[in-house]
């Protein structure tokens, strides 16, 4: 076998893995690259493989770090089969078309208001691009052995990290490589845990938080101290959130909280992103993906306004007397989406908290904002930042340095090889020294266009 590592390297964002085998050619993950604009150039880069000769992607979950340049491909001459669990199925469904939306608009604001040097700005893709991409994917069961071309099979195992997150372990019946996609927390309140591997000859582990230990303090808490704190000022929480998974748990944890009294009852809480209100659906259809009963489900989703329609976001801001509330908006990073316009319309206030529930990707907009810059740009407009900012640091759905190394404790014995990725280049480092001085491993951090042979 041979592997390159097309992203995911040096960055949280990008994945991209192409493995070779007997003369076949399979992608595992297809995530655009995020976050500082010579990362983000690279999606506009031909891919070093011709995306016509890739025979199979293989997706360990929806995330668009992780799906989000499948249009692309197959806008570059893909045909092949996408697998992948069937809630990730479905979550591409919702997350994909939307991701071509949003850039559509973006693309479309940029040409109108002329804050681009591109003449046109166009999108990378559009949301009917998109929808095309979808009669690609093939959804397979956890478990059992699928078989990939003549010489290798795979199985997905629950990650944990989201609905339908995947591990991902592929082998020709002699040698085994594992790919960890992004690894859920251990004792999750929604999430199941990941599942526990013991063997893999050779294994690509994340290290989103490889240099970090989650905040201990219980985030059910810290969410109540401060909407109690911002609305008793007559402010409003504004939540920039992860669409898939993050809206689902501030909502739980929202829903907790409204239960046992520690919030007003009437305090009012909008979940404005249409792609998180199509994910927050998926709860009770996914069932046996998560903790929570189907009571449970319809509770939790109950505890927010759904505002599907643009004019029912704007009427969140057009208020001149400002009614304290909660407004969790995708994207979760700030990068683009409904919840630009509710910082713009808040941000400049000190009464309000625009309140960041996870993890900031470098050269992103909430990564500027949470590191205290005092102007923000927005649709080519600045802004001054007055509201308080804050930052949940225990919501995080991605295991931290003691949750992986606990996980990999599981295998019997040490792969041949470890190859640390997914992880800003301090975190990756110390990943790597964690596994070393723990567990003894033979451990490397691959660079971008590297490739392996075994």
């Amino acid at each position: 076998m041979k592997l390159s590592f097309l992203g995911a390297t040096g960055t949280v964002t990008g994945s991209k893995y192409l493995l070779e085998d007997g003369g076949k050619k399979y992608l595992i993950d297809c995530g655009l690259f995020q976050g500082l604009k010579e990362l983000r150039l690279r999606n506009w880069n031909p891919l070093p493989v011709n995306a016509a000769e890739i025979d199979a992607v293989l997706l360990t979950h929806a995330h668009l770090d992780h799906s989000g340049y499948l249009p692309r491909l197959v806008k570059e001459g893909f045909r092949g089969h996408i697998y992948c669990s069937e809630a990730t199925f479905d979550l591409c469904k919702i997350i994909l078309p939307d991701s071509g939306h949003i850039q559509e608009e973006d693309a479309e604001r940029a040409n109108r208001y002329g804050y681009t040097k591109h003449k046109p700005a166009l999108p990378l893709y559009t949301a009917d691009e998109a929808r095309d991409s979808l009669k690609y994917f093939r959804p397979l069961d956890f478990g059992p052995a699928h078989k990939l071309g003549e010489f290798l099979s795979f199985t997905l195992h629950r990650a944990g990290h989201i609905l339908g997150a995947s591990l991902i372990r592929v082998t020709d019946g002699k040698t085994s490589v594992l790919f960890s996609g992004d690894i859920g927390r251990l004792n999750d309140p929604v999430m199941k845990p990941p599942v526990a591997i013991e063997q893999a000859d050779y294994l690509l582990v994340e290290s989103t938080y490889g240099d970090r230990l989650h905040d201990k303090s219980d985030p059910m808490g810290d969410l109540e101290a401060v909407i109690n704190k911002t609305t008793q000022r007559g402010g409003t929480v504004v939540i920039p959130s992860f669409a898939v998974g993050r809206a689902q748990s501030i909502m739980y944890y929202l829903y907790k909280l409204k239960a046992a009294g520690r919030l007003p009852a009437h305090l009012p809480v909008y979940l404005d992103s249409p792609m998180a209100i199509n994910v927050s659906d998926l709860l009770g259809k996914h069932i046996g993906d998560h903790k929570l009963s189907a009571e449970i489900c319809a509770d939790v989703c109950g505890v927010a306004e759904y505002t599907r329609t643009a004019q029912e976001s704007k009427a969140i801001d057009q208020s001149d007397a400002q009614v304290p509330c909660v407004i969790i908006s995708a994207s979760g990073m700030a990068t683009g989406g409904r919840v630009l316009h509710h910082l713009k319309r808040f941000i400049g206030d000190a009464r309000n908290t625009i309140l960041f529930a996870g993890y900031q990707a470098a050269g992103t907009r909430g990564d500027r904002i949470v590191r205290g810059e005092s102007e923000v740009k927005i649709h080519g407009e600045m802004f001054k930042v007055r509201a308080e900012v804050d930052k949940l640091d225990n919501m995080s759905a991605h295991a931290d340095y003691a949750e992986i190394l606990k996980w990999l404790g599981h295998f019997r014995q040490p792969p041949r090889r470890t190859f640390v990725t997914h992880g800003e280049p301090t975190a990756a480092t110390a990943m790597k020294r964690h596994i070393e001085e723990r567990l003894g491993w033979e451990v490397e951090v691959p660079t971008y266009l590297e490739t392996v042979e075994f």
